[in-house]
């Protein structure tokens, strides 16, 4: 990742940054009311990746037990190709699994091949498939999962 990139956890103030971002990448986005309820979930993290002042990305999961979801992943176009996805993706799958998330799973559009490719060299693979998951335009949504590895801690 570009090295003006800096990753940190996500807080309420961050709201409208992220509902922003949804509202730029996605045709239907979350409401920032959703946004700030979900941050606030002890069960989920939520990353953002800020250049300056500014958020150029995010990802959101949440946990339950030895599974995880990712909720949203996404990038500001003009911040994108910079390796920010990717390191938020490195990020929140590392934080899930020090939680001890075993396994993760996420829905992508079908068409999002740049998505795909990016879950795929995490390890993530199709296990299903959701039609007609995604409105404006309707389309099916590909199911991944992604077994993740215990990090062993010396002491």
């Amino acid at each position: 990742m570009d090295a003006r990139y800096r990753i940190r956890r996500a807080t309420a103030a961050d709201a409208a940054a992220l509902a922003e971002i949804e509202h730029v990448c996605f045709s239907d986005p979350w409401s920032m009311v959703g946004i700030i309820e979900t941050i606030q979930y002890a069960t989920v993290y939520a990353l953002v990746a800020e250049n300056g002042e500014s958020v150029a990305g995010y990802i959101m999961a949440r946990i339950s037990g030895e599974e995880g979801e990712i909720l949203n992943l996404a990038v500001m176009p003009g911040h994108r190709r910079r390796g920010v996805a990717r390191a938020l993706l490195e990020a929140g799958l590392s934080a899930i699994t020090l939680a001890g998330v075993r396994e993760a799973y996420l829905e992508v559009r079908e068409s999002n091949r740049a998505a795909v490719n990016l879950y795929q060299a995490f390890g993530f693979g199709p296990v299903g498939l959701r039609p007609n998951y995604y409105r404006n335009p309707l389309e099916d949504a590909l199911v991944l999962r992604a077994a993740l590895s215990v990090q062993e801690t010396g002491t």
